[in-house]
């Protein structure tokens, strides 16, 4: 604890000399006397926080990141519930590009399911609610092996995709096959997919707090993740850059998209529940939004765009994004997580994401963004 908060110390003394002010804007902003940011920061161990801010620069026609990380560790597991189905998303439409007979707006349904949707539908959602059963679907469409095999050949990793979300085979190894619609009345299934059984992860953390819910009954021992997914801080932020700068990297590391394909993600990365359907008064615009609005329930402001994704579980909030302002001429990718798990007891629900959380993850982009906008 003590070589913590002596780390810590010397990261903001080292961080706020005059000249990196302008440049590290992540540790400026940790050092706000604002409440939601000073009481998480003045029990930083406990929150296990890691944080990522990019700073983009452009140069005529080129790109330059400049990273600043506060306690970014991939070998330290925090649990990236709904973030996953970011590099989900990302994968199936790769598999979509590799197949001349699919479009985005091709019909389906998956076995034993009845709902009919598309591939450009369950995208949408995912990015707009959240959804898991969309999310699902997908996973279905690639299985694990293929899916993991996409995200490893780009570099982003460390990255591990095991399970499936909110349901009761997520573990399943095997796949359900897709009916696809050729036409009205007729459906062709897509292979069944046998993904080889995770192995479990070897990191630090990986057992966390003093309990969990099991049945309906408290088990007194830490909550085991080994066999959990696994999406740190640093793959979540090259992930992100792939998406909207894929000229920096040389071609092996990009993602096979095409341009429309690229342009309907970024799209749907930014789209608010209303934009799909949703009822605003319940889906709020920063429904999964946590970087800036996330404490918030108004519009947000048609010249910011925040092309992300979120996930919370367990007591872990994490967001990553990219965020843009067009009238003040701003950018710059954040990605962070925090944990808020107080009695330390996992899957009872009964986290501070509303107390705790969601108000440093909106503080943190709000005081990161204010050091863009003139004085």
């Amino acid at each position: 604890m003590k070589y913590l908060v002596s780390c810590l110390l010397l990261f903001f003394s080292i961080s706020c000399k005059k000249e990196q002010t302008t440049e590290n804007f992540l540790a400026v902003a940790l050092t706000s006397k604002d409440p939601r940011i000073k009481n998480v920061v003045d029990s930083i161990a406990k929150f296990k926080v890691q944080l990522q801010y990019v700073k983009i620069n452009r140069i005529g026609d080129s790109i330059k990141f400049k990273t600043f990380n506060f306690q970014v560790d991939s070998s330290v597991y925090f649990y990236p519930a709904s973030t996953v189905k970011l590099p989900t998303a990302v994968a199936a439409l790769e598999k979509l590009n590799a197949i001349d007979t699919l479009t985005l707006d091709t019909k389906f349904y998956v076995e034993g399911d009845t709902t009919v949707t598309t591939f450009s539908s369950c995208i949408r959602d995912i990015f707009a609610v959240s959804d898991n059963a969309a999310n699902n679907r997908l996973v279905e469409f690639l299985g694990f092996d293929d899916l993991n095999h996409r995200l490893k050949r780009t570099g982003i990793g460390p990255v591990r995709i095991s399970h499936r979300l909110s349901t009761d085979q997520a573990d399943q190894l095997h796949s359900q096959p897709l009916l696809i619609y050729q036409n009205d009345s007729t459906v062709s299934p897509t292979p069944k997919l046998l993904s080889t059984a995770p192995t479990p992860l070897s990191l630090k953390e990986i057992e966390k707090g003093i309990g969990y819910v099991e049945d309906n009954e408290i088990i007194m021992e830490p909550f085991d993740f080994s066999l959990k997914n696994h999406f740190p801080i640093q793959s979540q932020t090259a992930l992100l850059k792939r998406i909207f700068f894929p000229e920096v990297f040389p071609k092996k590391e990009r993602f096979n998209l095409t341009t429309n394909q690229l342009f309907f993600l970024r799209e749907a990365m930014a789209v608010l529940p209303h934009q799909q359907g949703y009822d605003r008064s319940m889906y709020y615009d920063s429904y999964v939004k946590f970087f800036m609005y996330g404490d918030q329930k108004e519009a947000i402001p048609k010249h910011i765009k925040i092309y992300n994704k979120v996930g919370y579980a367990y007591g872990t909030l994490t967001d990553t994004a990219y965020i843009i302002d067009s009238k003040n001429d701003i950018e710059f990718i954040l990605s962070g997580t925090i944990l808020v798990n107080q009695d330390g007891i996992f899957n009872n629900d009964n986290y501070e994401y509303d107390s705790i959380g969601i108000p440093f993850l909106a503080q943190l982009g709000r005081e990161i963004y204010a050091q863009y906008l003139p004085e």
